[in-house]
């Protein structure tokens, strides 16, 4: 059986950074054509997109601010109008996150960031949905380990996610029906990704990741191309019998 049909293409959003990047490289080894979106880093969606055709894939990137609701369903319907269509969806954006207590969180940041997460994410699921009905597709979307397993300081991680997992459990109750499923995968701290610009940041600190190291089953931090496994895995025939679960790429750390 393949992984994925020969028409249509897979979408999937926050193609520049570092798990959305190693999501686009991992479906094109499995023979999808690719279409990632990117909000300003247009430098990192060449880059993806070079790592896609170093795959054997083809793709193309488009510019895409997310909290944009009619431009996302241009965007996703110009995809499957150019592309025979669309068969997977990934939501794989998300904003650069501060970890601060919810004592000293603003609402406005709150909002902000509800806005650049959750938000974006139901409006791109929102305007996928017509088209997974058509292929019988499949969304697959980026959740946190923290809506099992609550970490300090973690409430701009965990939030908005908590509120995508219940989309996307509502969208594989409601469309199963249509052939459609939809599966989150909870990404736990990893080596990559947004892991330098939270060190920079200060909230990756030595003492944090020792500790963080001290939680995980498995003594490690995890990997982008560890998460793209999953993701794939998930968005293929392979789990064609798998509809609304989260699957925790954490290491342990949910345990």
């Amino acid at each position: 059986m393949k992984p994925f049909p020969d028409s249509g293409t897979a979408f999937v959003s926050g193609g520049s950074g570092g798990i959305g990047a190693a999501i686009a490289a991992r479906l094109a080894a499995e023979g999808s054509r690719v279409v990632i979106s990117y909000n300003r880093n247009r430098d990192a969606a060449e880059r993806t997109l070079a790592a896609v055709r170093a795959a054997g894939g083809d793709g193309e990137a488009v510019q895409l601010d997310l909290r944009d609701a009619d431009a996302v369903r241009a965007a996703v319907d110009g995809a499957a109008s150019r592309h025979d269509g669309l068969h997977t969806v990934v939501s794989a954006h998300g904003p650069f996150i501060t970890m601060r207590h919810i004592s000293r969180l603003e609402p406005a940041l709150f909002a902000e960031t509800m806005q650049a997460d959750t938000f974006a994410a139901y409006n791109l699921i929102h305007a996928a949905i017509p088209h997974l009905r058509a292929s019988r597709g499949a969304l697959v979307a980026m959740a946190t380990p923290a809506i099992r397993r609550y970490a300090v300081k973690d409430i701009l991680s965990a939030a908005p996610k908590a509120a995508v997992e219940a989309v996307v459990k509502g969208v594989a109750a409601e469309e199963g029906r249509n052939g459609v499923r939809a599966n989150c995968v909870g990404v736990g701290v990893l080596s990559d990704g947004m892991y330098h610009a939270l060190v920079a940041d200060g909230a990756f600190d030595d003492r944090f990741l020792e500790a963080s190291r001290n939680n995980i089953a498995l003594r490690r931090l995890g990997s982008a191309a560890e998460v793209a496994e999953a993701a794939v895995f998930l968005a293929s025939a392979r789990a064609a019998y798998v509809t609304g679960q989260t699957l925790m790429v954490d290491g342990g750390y949910a345990l």
